[in-house]
């Protein structure tokens, strides 16, 4: 067509990352700008936004959605569960590997002479132990490993029942519509053994597979939990500064997106750093986690001075009660999330 600009049909992979990119920060400076403001200068760009100086930064309701793909796809690159029975596998195998039966240990010291032989023998089978294989055990010869795996697995919760006495939720209704009224289960305990019921038809009584699905959903709502505790937390932030009339419900909420982004470029430098630490086991690395973790904290409380303009001792007070409060409403909120992943996983 007449007029329409002449490109070139095929695009590389390098272009194509480019024009993402340049959607996403226009590639003017205006992101990695308002990136270091963001980290530098606690509260300035909140400040900076209700005060109507918006165009030399990128707008922080981009920003979050940005930041927080970026962060969750970190963490749940980081963070999953799948594949996780197969370690639980191998270290249940390693555990009976190293744990070498009595009677292998009488068989191997019927021919020792003396205490010097027996010391030999037992050394020898210090060091054949990660090849020796053990697969028919006595109970008596697995005490330690027993009590090791008990120790793990007790305080798990059962949520699937193998000897669950109902067929089906059709089998279970009837008999309780049979019942005499005192006898029926409530409503909660209704719907609990309907789910019974669906998990253990579903996973047949098989507890790992049914707690690695359940975490798999229960993470993937963070999103959604953080969602509705920022509104949550802006309207705290309403009573903590009720008398200051120039701060709308709706500022707040500004001023915790930007306290938002910034934990996610906070957190995700700490799993960075944790990587690190892991990968090539420097003892020193914990140290800058930990100040990487306070750094956010103090973060937050100068965010709170300087956006407010209140002086030392109202700012750490008011910032320990909404502390508090997030706590508390986090943990309901948890709790909330997690039955509803119990219910729709």
């Amino acid at each position: 067509m007449c007029g329409q600009e002449n490109i070139e049909p095929k695009e590389t992979v390098w272009g194509l990352v480019s024009h993402f990119f340049y959607d996403i920060t226009h590639f003017d400076g205006k992101f990695f700008s308002t990136t270091r403001y963001l980290i530098t200068r606690p509260g300035f760009l909140p400040k900076e936004y209700i005060e109507g100086r918006r165009a030399r930064y990128l707008h922080p309701i981009r920003m979050y959605v940005f930041s927080s793909a970026l962060f969750f796809l970190c963490l749940y690159s980081v963070f999953h569960f799948h594949g996780e029975e197969g370690g639980e596998k191998k270290d249940k195998k390693s555990d009976i590997i190293a744990s070498i039966p009595d009677s292998v240990k009488a068989r191997a010291l019927v021919n020792a002479k003396d205490r010097e032989d027996s010391i030999v023998v037992e050394r020898a089978l210090d060091l054949a132990r990660p090849y020796m294989r053990t697969p028919e055990i006595k109970k008596s010869d697995t005490a330690r490993v027993y009590s090791k795996k008990f120790r793990k697995e007790r305080f798990i919760v059962n949520m699937t029942n193998p000897d669950q006495r109902y067929a089906s939720i059709k089998e279970y209704d009837s008999i309780q519509k049979a019942l005499p009224k005192n006898e029926k289960d409530n409503w909660i305990e209704r719907h609990a053994k309907h789910r019974e019921i669906e998990l253990n038809a579903r996973y047949n009584g098989d507890q790992k597979a049914m707690w690695r699905d359940l975490l798999e959903k229960f993470v993937h709502t963070f999103p959604y939990l953080l969602f509705i505790s920022l509104p949550l937390y802006a309207l705290y932030l309403r009573l903590l500064y009720y008398r200051r009339k120039q701060f709308l419900y709706v500022t707040h909420g500004i001023f915790l997106i930007y306290l938002y982004i910034f934990t996610f470029i906070d957190l995700l430098v700490y799993f960075g750093l944790n990587q690190i630490h892991e990968s090539m086991d420097w003892g020193w690395m914990g140290w800058i986690e930990a100040a990487v973790l306070l750094y956010g904290v103090w973060y937050a409380y100068k965010a709170m001075r300087k956006f407010y303009g209140q002086g030392t001792g109202k700012t750490l007070l008011k910032f320990f009660i909404l502390n508090t409060l997030a706590f508390c409403s986090i943990i309901i909120l948890f709790t909330g999330f997690f039955l509803f992943a119990v219910f729709k996983f």
